[in-house]
């Protein structure tokens, strides 16, 4: 027989599930601005949409390293995928760090995307169009939702 009627409960703090909507919102954006990119201009000196660039991509697929058409398909596959991320920070959880871990690693490869034509043209960014510029938003918005996902603590309470 129990010595006490009172109930059993912790008496230490206790983490509690809460959406991260900061993360969630940054990378939705990152997703936004992949979609945005497909409807305009990647170089300003070619007529070619993002769209164009994206589905030349998946046609050459077997050849995309030496094609260089994999940086398009870097960007937009990882801004839905960042998209994807995005949703789901906002799903109640202790932490959202294994998601923050998954969208940096995602953001990393959209990072490579845009960085490796920049390189290419000597680190002048005279010759990209405004879709180009959207491209570049996608990894710079999935490295600070992501950031903010792995480096939030759950948060506690005393009950």
């Amino acid at each position: 027989m129990p010595d006490s009627t009172a109930p059993e409960y912790a008496t230490g703090p206790v983490a509690f599930r809460r959406p991260d909507v900061a993360a969630a919102l940054l990378l939705v954006l990152a997703g936004v601005a992949a979609g945005i990119s497909l409807l305009l201009r990647w170089l300003s000196d070619r007529d070619d949409s993002g769209l164009e660039l994206v589905r030349r991509g998946f046609r050459e697929f077997g050849e995309l390293g030496d094609t260089g058409f994999w940086q398009p398909l870097a960007v937009v596959l990882g801004g839905g995928a960042l998209l994807l991320l995005g949703l789901l920070m906002l799903l109640p959880a202790r932490t959202h760090r294994a998601l923050g871990a998954v969208a940096l690693l995602v953001s990393a490869l959209a990072a490579a995307g845009v960085l490796v034509p920049i390189g290419q043209d000597s680190w002048r960014l005279g010759g990209f169009g405004v879709g180009f510029w959207f491209a570049i938003a996608v990894p710079v918005l999935g490295v600070l939702g992501s950031l903010k996902a792995l480096l939030t603590w759950a948060r506690t309470r005393r009950i």
